[in-house]
Parts: structure tokens; sequence; C-alpha cells
């Protein structure tokens, strides 16, 4: 059986608001651990990784595996019927047909409650290996998402530039050119403006800025986002949160190698040197 308690209902309600315009069906995959989730877009360009701890529900319980079936959509539906300030109680059975939603004001004056019809889904959890990058960017999530909103008027792609003088944001499009170069800096007194590079190697991609700007939904769940880069390997835009939790993105170049036509063994292992063909990614997106 699965019982979790969350306070305040808001973090799932922005994590659930982050990820349902890129995936519309998915598995919480839940176990003593946690509840987790692992899917891609259905032009398997980028992958969502998301993991809500233990520790961040209280109590928690879950005496088994149990996969969660959900269609984000119908789950954003019922979840809009709780305050941002609500306590969100999950429920489930083992082999559960359906998911149960209680929200209870702070007050304790109101409660409702809901029960999720669950789909099923055929989906195998993915390993993702672990990646060394050639630089990895801190940064206020805030100052991401304005650059990505930015640049979308220039371009429909940004290049990303990490060298040992910063971080550069550029696009080039019909419209002319724009950029945003940010250097390393620490500021005492808010922290949450700081801006950190850690560089091993210089490295330069290009991606498809509307995904990047699905991502930046995810702004609201931390202060501060992590960007890490290496040459011919999937992005990956991690937003941390409290008790080890976090919703991380990976997104393909928009240059990367095509194995019949399928682009998840690419994204998952790196772009390994396999048999294939360079295609433009993002061209009819």
């Amino acid at each position: 059986m699965l019982e979790a308690r969350l306070d305040p209902a808001s973090l799932l309600k922005r994590t659930v608001d982050a990820i349902k315009d890129l995936v519309t069906d998915c598995n919480f995959d839940c176990n003593d651990s946690g509840i987790a989730l692992q899917a891609m877009d259905s032009s398997h360009v980028a992958l969502v990784s998301m993991l809500l701890t233990a520790g961040t529900f209280s109590p928690y319980r879950c005496d088994r595996n149990i996969p969660l079936g959900v269609n984000l959509t119908s789950l954003t539906k019922v979840l809009r019927a709780a305050e941002n300030e609500d306590v969100l109680t999950l429920k489930a059975e083992d082999a559960p047909a359906s998911l149960n939603l209680t929200f209870e004001s702070q007050s304790r004056d109101r409660v409702s409650e809901y029960d999720l019809n669950l789909i099923d889904i055929d989906q195998d959890q993915m390993a993702i290996p672990e990646t060394e990058y050639s630089a990895t960017i801190t940064m206020p999530s805030s100052e991401f998402r304005r650059i990505c909103t930015d640049l979308s008027a220039i371009s429909e792609a940004v290049s990303i530039e990490a060298t040992k003088d910063g971080i550069k944001f550029s696009s080039n499009g019909d419209l002319g050119t724009g950029s945003v170069n940010l250097r390393a800096h620490t500021d005492a007194e808010k922290p949450e403006r700081n801006v950190g590079i850690d560089l091993t190697d210089t490295v330069s991609l290009t991606f498809a800025l509307k995904y990047l700007i699905h991502f930046c939904k995810a702004t609201a769940l931390s202060p501060t986002v992590k960007i890490c880069l290496a040459a011919e390997v999937p992005l990956l835009v991690e937003y941390g949160m409290e008790d080890n939790s976090y919703l991380r993105f990976y997104l393909a170049p928009k240059v990367c190698l095509m194995i019949s036509g399928l682009l998840v063994d690419v994204l998952l292992f790196g772009l390994q040197k396999l048999t294939g063909t360079l295609q433009q990614i993002g061209d009819d997106e």
C-alpha cells in the first residue's frame, strides 16, 4: 500500500505543471525510497527524470513497488482543486485501479477527496548512465528562464558556449542576432544570485529553445538551476529540491546521431560511436 502526505500540495502541482506539456502519459514508480518518474517526449528528443524522495513526505509508506499509470492532463485537472497551501495525501492499494488524492486546508476546516482512474502504461525503467560533463553551470533559475524567453524572439535555437571567460547564450535568426554573457560571481548578501562555472573543457552546443522554455516551467520549484554540458551528449538541466528530490530534463543537441530513426539510445547512452547518419534535430519541431 502507498500512503504519502505532502505539505504543501504546491510541490506536486508545480512539478506536474512543469512536465505535462512534454509528457502525456507516464508511470509514477513508487517504492520505499520515494516516488520516481522517467519518460520521453513524443519526439524522443527530451527525457524527464523526477524523484520525490521519501523524506519529502511526512509520513511516507510504500510496502512494495507500485507503478501508477497516470494521464498528466487528468492529474492536472484534479490538482487544480487544491490550494497551494493545502496538505495533500496520496493513497493507493498494492494493485490499484485508482489513485486517491485528499486535499486538506491548513486550518483543517475543509477536506476534499478525489479518485483518479489509472491507466496501463507499458514502459520500461531506463537506466541513465553517469556522464562526465565538460561544464557545469549553476545560476538563478529565473535568469535562465529570462534568457531563454528573450532569445526565443530572435531564433528557434540557442547556442550555449562555456569557456574560461564564462558562459555565452547566443541566437541567430532572420530578425538578427542576440547574446547574453555571464561570468562566475558570488553575492554574499543574495546567494540566490550566484553564478558558478565548473569547467574542465571548452564546450559549445546548440539546442531547440522551445524545449528549454518548457523546462523553465520548473523555475518555481527551485531558485537555482544546474546546467551540464559535454560534447555530443544530451544537455542536463536540473532543478534541485529539498531532501535530495529533483526534477531533471535531458535534451539532445540540434545535431546528433540518428540510428534507425530512434533517438532513445542516443539520448540515454550519450551518442556512442554507432553506425548511423547525422541528421538535424528540430527542423520539423
